[in-house]
C-alpha cells in the first residue's frame, strides 16, 4: 500500500500551513508557446472554479504567465466565488516583461500587478521567480530583487517569502541569504530526474520549506506517448521516451496507472513539503485527486529503485 498523503504542513516564521498539493496555473495563462496547446478564458475559469470546489485549498501562480492571463483568469474567479478560509494562493514576483528589470522597485511594482489582478490585498506565500536569468547585481546588489522581496516582508504584505527556479546553484545561493522561507523547484524531482536532491538536503540544512514542482515533468509522465507530450517543455529525446516506456511497462505490471505513482513519488518523500501540479481542465483536477488516492504496492516502489531511470532533462 501506498503512504498517505502528508497533512498540511507550517511554513516559514508565520507558519502559513500549506496543504500538500497545489494546482499549478501556468497552463491557465493560454501558453501554447510553453505547452504546445492553447487554453481559453472560459475553460481556465472552470478550471480554477473546479480546483476550488476541490478542497485542494492551494493555488499557485505567476506574474509572468501569460504575460498575466493566469492571474487575470483567476482572479475573475476570486472576485465571484471569494476564496475558502485559510486558502493558501501563492504568486511570484517577475521583471519587467519589455525592458528585463529585476530591481527592488520592479518587485515591488510585480507584486501590485499580482494583488490587482487576483482582486486580494496580500499573499500566504511570495517568490522571488525565476532569478538565475538575471544579471548577478539586479538580484542581489544595492535596490535589487532581494531588497524589494526584504521590503514587502517587513511590511507584512507576504506572510512567507520564497525563492522559484531552476538553477540549483543560485537557488542554493538565494537561500544563502537567510531572506528566504521556502523554494520552489520544478521538472527536477521526478521519476525521470532527481537533481533537485542537493537542494532538497541544502533548503533542509537552513530550515527552508522544500516545494517540488511540475510531478509529471511537465507531460511526459501523464499523458499517453499517441499524444506526443513535452518533456520539461521541449521535446524529448530517444533515451527519455524509452525510459518512459520502462515505466509504463512496470505500472502495467502492477496494475496502476503511470499519473497516480508520478504523484505519489513525490508526496511520499517526506521533505517535500508541497507538490505542486500544473492542470489546464476541470477534469484534470478530478484526475489528480484520484491520483493521490490510489494504492502503490509496495514492491512497484523497490522495483522502482533498481530502474535507476535519472536521464536529466534530456
Amino acid at each position: 500500500m501506498s503512504d498517505a498523503p502528508p497533512e498540511a504542513r507550517s511554513v516559514g516564521a508565520a507558519a502559513v500551513a500549506v496543504p500538500p498539493i497545489a494546482v499549478g496555473t501556468s497552463p491557465l495563462g493560454g501558453m501554447a508557446e510553453i505547452y504546445g496547446y492553447d487554453v481559453g478564458a472560459e475553460r481556465a475559469e472552470r478550471t480554477v472554479e473546479a480546483v476550488l470546489d476541490s478542497g485542494i485549498g492551494f493555488i499557485d501562480t505567476s506574474n509572468a504567465y501569460g504575460n498575466g492571463e493566469s492571474e487575470r483568469r483567476i482572479g475573475s474567479v476570486i472576485r465571484r466565488r471569494g476564496l475558502p478560509k485559510d486558502f493558501v494562493l501563492a504568486t511570484k514576483a517577475d521583471a519587467d516583461p519589455e525592458t528585463g528589470d529585476f530591481s527592488a522597485r520592479r518587485v515591488l511594482a510585480s507584486f501590485f500587478e499580482s494583488r490587482e489582478r487576483l482582486g486580494v490585498d496580500r499573499f500566504p506565500i511570495f517568490y522571488l521567480h525565476d532569478p538565475e536569468f538575471h544579471p548577478v547585481e539586479e538580484i542581489f546588489g544595492p535596490g535589487g530583487a532581494l531588497d524589494g522581496m526584504r521590503e514587502l516582508k517587513a511590511s507584512g504584505a507576504v506572510d512567507v517569502v520564497g525563492v522559484a527556479g531552476g538553477d540549483i546553484e543560485v537557488m542554493k545561493r538565494c537561500l544563502d541569504s537567510g531572506l528566504f522561507e521556502v523554494v520552489l523547484s520544478h521538472n527536477r524531482y521526478t521519476l525521470l530526474d532527481q537533481t533537485a536532491e542537493p537542494l532538497i538536503e541544502y533548503a533542509r540544512s537552513t530550515g527552508a520549506s522544500f516545494i517540488n514542482a511540475a510531478p509529471y515533468a511537465s507531460g511526459m509522465l501523464a499523458k499517453d506517448a499517441a499524444e506526443r507530450p513535452r518533456y520539461a517543455y521541449r521535446t524529448p529525446s530517444d533515451a527519455v521516451v524509452a525510459a518512459v516506456e520502462r515505466l509504463r511497462e512496470l505500472c502495467r505490471q502492477f496494475d496502476v496507472p503511470l499519473p497516480a505513482v508520478a504523484l505519489q513519488f513525490s508526496l511520499r518523500e517526506p521533505r517535500i513539503t508541497s507538490t505542486v501540479v500544473g492542470v489546464s481542465h476541470p477534469d484534470r483536477v478530478d484526475a489528480l485527486m484520484r491520483n493521490t488516492a490510489i494504492e502503490i504496492p509496495e514492491e512497484l516502489w523497490t522495483e522502482l529503485q533498481m530502474l535507476q531511470l535519472t536521464h536529466g532533462r534530456g
